[in-house]
């Protein structure tokens, strides 16, 4: 057990670190719950995190969008299952991502990377600029951030 004065100091110094006589429930209070994925295990799945474009509009946030079908991701194509898309819901003003939302076989697998894409606040330029391994699901949010600025359909598979 630990006092309460210990956790105190935890709450009080708002800090990641763990104060002597403080166990690790005092990290737990810190845990940010703003950013929290959602995913519908269907045929294709649906995975969720952020703002869509309605909630960006009601929060007076002015977006645009990126989307990508899945006839553009490598992946899809070699598991013959090319239904579905990719979106990214992106700030207009300083081009955060606030909002990614998929539509594909096996979404929730590639949303926890969205979920960071979000929480940490990346650009669509983090995304460009960040290689992605070849012939997965999550390089399909690079391409889509590629779409933003360029046509993906006339990259070559290797572009980004």
């Amino acid at each position: 057990m630990f006092s309460n004065d210990s956790l105190k100091k935890c709450i009080k110094k708002r800090s990641r670190k763990q104060i002597e006589g403080a166990p690790l429930i005092c990290f737990r209070l810190f845990i940010s719950l703003s950013v929290v994925p959602g995913v519908i295990f269907t045929k294709p799945g649906v995975g969720t995190v952020g703002l869509t474009e309605e909630q960006a509009n009601d929060k007076a946030i002015n977006v645009k969008t990126s989307i990508l079908d899945l006839d553009n991701v490598p992946r899809a194509l070699v598991n013959y299952d090319a239904t579905g898309l990719i979106k990214l819901v992106i700030n207009a003003q300083n081009q955060q991502i606030i909002g990614v939302h998929i539509v594909a076989e096996n979404a929730g697998e590639v949303i926890y990377a969205g979920t960071l894409d979000v929480k940490f606040g990346l650009t669509v330029e983090d995304l460009t600029d960040t290689m992605a391994p070849y012939l997965t699901m999550t390089e399909g949010l690079k391409l889509v951030a590629l779409g933003y600025n360029n046509d993906v359909s006339k990259l070559s598979c290797c572009a980004g």
